[in-house]
């Protein structure tokens, strides 16, 4: 199987002209990767490299797969996170005796289930129009892992995940990782 990320003779500097790392040239594949480093070496912004949303000074980034990143929170509740609202408000609308035939249709009858699964695999019990602010910070960062997989990509990009947890909420968090049975890229 042909790697899924190639970094070849990447090569990233700061604005100020310092730096980070030069020449890389490295694949990745279908597994799970750790890197490690003190701060400030280049570690988020090669992830950023990664998924496209910095661009090198020389060498280039070759990504063959889909790939998933964990990134800070923007979404206002679960079914934010996990891309559902609407699917969710017509499944609403269906209980309620309101959906039209094209809605009923079309409608995902095994949202709600594979929904509250994601979220047990994450151990959280929130319905999904939970405000975010209400979760801690560790339950906001399960919850958007389980999103993450929900998701479905082929690997997944992490920065950090378990930054800022308790030991249980790292615990959970790396049995989350442990379970992915796709790439990762872990930081």
């Amino acid at each position: 199987m042909p790697p899924s990320i190639t970094l070849s003779s990447l090569t990233f500097a700061l604005p100020d002209g310092r730096v980070l790392f030069s020449d890389l040239n490295f694949s990745f594949n279908q597994e799970r990767t750790g890197l490690i480093g003190n701060s400030g070496v280049g570690k988020s912004t090669l992830l950023k490299l990664v998924a496209g949303e910095l661009a090198p000074s020389s060498g280039f980034v070759s990504v063959t797969v889909t790939v998933g990143v964990l990134r800070q929170m923007q979404a206002l509740t679960p079914a934010d996170l996990f891309a559902v609202r609407e699917v969710l408000a017509v499944l609403r609308k269906a209980e309620a005796g309101d959906a039209s035939a094209a809605e009923l249709a079309h409608a995902d009858w095994t949202l709600d289930a594979r929904f509250a699964e994601a979220l047990g695999r994450a151990r959280l019990e929130a319905a999904a129009d939970t405000p975010l602010a209400e979760l801690s910070g560790g339950q906001r960062t399960r919850a958007a892992l389980a999103a993450l997989v929900f998701a479905g990509p082929d690997f997944l990009l992490l920065d950090e995940p378990a930054n800022n947890l308790d030991r249980d909420g790292r615990a959970r968090v790396a049995g989350m990782i442990a379970g992915w049975r796709g790439g990762a890229l872990v930081v």
